[in-house]
């Protein structure tokens, strides 16, 4: 038998291919795309009259037995794939705290303020519905997670002419949301704790470590070590995606050699990231979005229960109040500064942004109330009402804010034009 060339083998071009295609799912609009994109297919799939597929599918139990990583799809998915989302979140927040806008407490002082009282906030409002109307109070934590994706996204779409300053208080809040949500399900959604498996699984994260920290790429001693943590992990009690924080945050940030280029940190970012929007996160949510609304007693149900209730004014008020609140008092009591060129309308659809809560909000309703079970289908309700809710709120203001500043775009370019003096660009351009 000939050889076959290994360009006729794998395709012409493909692996440039494979970088484009990375490079495509790295955007924030591709991630967020395929994030709704998988959680409408799941609803129409759950609401449809093949519906039954679609929870066989969910329910479906695959894995080794021996290790009791027998889990259903719907969990691996939840424990599993997530993992590498909250991996790429680890090395983001790790990042941040070393070398972004989180080193500097004087600029992170408003987005950390406006990130802690967004998770207050809906956190007592849906504790006010839970006791009003006699619901559980183990969901609590559901409506105070933004997702970082899908807001990005939504900014994406929207921003021409806003300012950049609101995309990195968006990203810096996102950042400390996501730490602080991490903090949440380790400690408050951890029902049993198996104290040998975690302990031993501190062996392998820091082997990973020290691998690591030596600049080492390689996959196949890396890859082993990340799985026996987040197994181990997972025997442990405590949410198998922690492990995926926790090995993001033993990757070095700075660069052991001199000069201009990536850190570790960055390159494994760039590696991972399009897997977890491409990937890891859109098949969650296909996962976890599917709710059929007819099995769950319908809307007027899910609108009568306070759990939804709780949920939906959480996302949408509470995050709305405690992002605009709490960045103004700490503007207002401190010398911190909005950055330059924002306004507080600007504040305000940034605010309803955070209100988008999909990701981490949908793991927080299974771990609180099972999944399947009747309260985490109108948890699915909730969070996907008051996330649809408050991206249309935000793209209303935001939208009203790009024409604003398009307006001042376009005069300032007038004012250029009617000066006598040539435009810089305009100069360069004709040269």
């Amino acid at each position: 038998m000939n050889a076959v060339p290994r360009a006729r083998l794998f395709g012409r071009g493909s692996w440039p291919e494979v970088r484009r295609i990375g490079d495509v799912l790295r955007t924030e609009t591709t991630g967020g795309l395929l994030l709704v994109a998988a959680a409408a297919f799941a609803l129409v799939w759950a609401n449809s009259p093949w519906r039954g597929a679609y929870f066989d599918l969910s329910a479906l139990t695959v894995g080794p037995a021996a290790v009791h990583l027998d889990l259903p799809l719907a969990t691996w998915a939840a424990d599993g794939l997530l993992a590498i989302f909250f991996f790429v979140a680890g090395l983001e927040l790790k990042r941040e705290f070393v070398a972004g806008d989180l080193r500097d407490p004087r600029r992170a002082a408003l987005p950390v303020a406006a990130a802690v009282a967004g998770m207050a906030l809906p956190a007592l409002i849906y504790v006010a519905f839970a006791v009003a109307g006699g619901g559980s109070l183990s969901g609590w934590a559901i409506p105070t997670a933004t997702d970082i994706a899908f807001a990005l996204a939504v900014l994406a779409v929207i921003s021409t002419h806003l300012p950049a300053a609101l995309r990195v208080f968006l990203l810096t809040l996102a950042v400390v949301d996501d730490l602080l949500a991490i903090a949440v399900i380790a400690l408050f959604y951890t029902d049993r704790l198996n104290w040998v498996p975690l302990l031993a699984s501190v062996i392998p994260l820091v082997l990973f470590a020290l691998l690591v920290q030596r600049r080492v790429r390689s996959w196949w001693l890396l890859l082993p070590l990340a799985l026996a943590t987040w197994v181990l992990m997972h025997e442990s009690g405590v949410h198998a995606t922690v492990a995926g924080v926790l090995l993001g945050f033993t990757v070095p940030v700075a660069r052991r050699a001199e000069g201009p280029g990536p850190g570790l940190a960055e390159h494994f970012e760039h590696r991972f990231r399009p897997i977890s929007a491409g990937i890891a996160v859109p098949i969650f949510a296909f996962f976890a979005a599917g709710v059929s609304i007819v099995d769950s007693g319908g809307i007027g149900a899910a609108l009568a229960d306070p759990i939804t209730l709780g949920i939906v004014f959480g996302l949408v008020a509470g995050k709305t109040v405690g992002v605009l609140g709490g960045t103004w008092l700490v503007q207002r009591f401190t010398h911190a500064q909005l950055a330059e060129g924002l306004s507080w309308w600007d504040v305000l659809g940034l605010s309803l942004l955070g209100g988008i809560g999909f990701t981490v909000s949908l793991l927080i309703g299974e771990l609180a109330f099972g999944a399947g079970s009747a309260a985490d289908d109108h948890v699915k309700i909730g969070v996907l009402g008051g996330s649809l809710v408050a991206a249309l709120l935000a793209t209303v203001v935001l939208r009203i804010r790009n024409a604003h500043y398009r307006r001042l775009c376009d005069e300032e370019e007038r004012d250029d034009d009617h000066d006598g003096i040539p435009d810089v660009y305009e100069r360069d351009a004709r040269e």
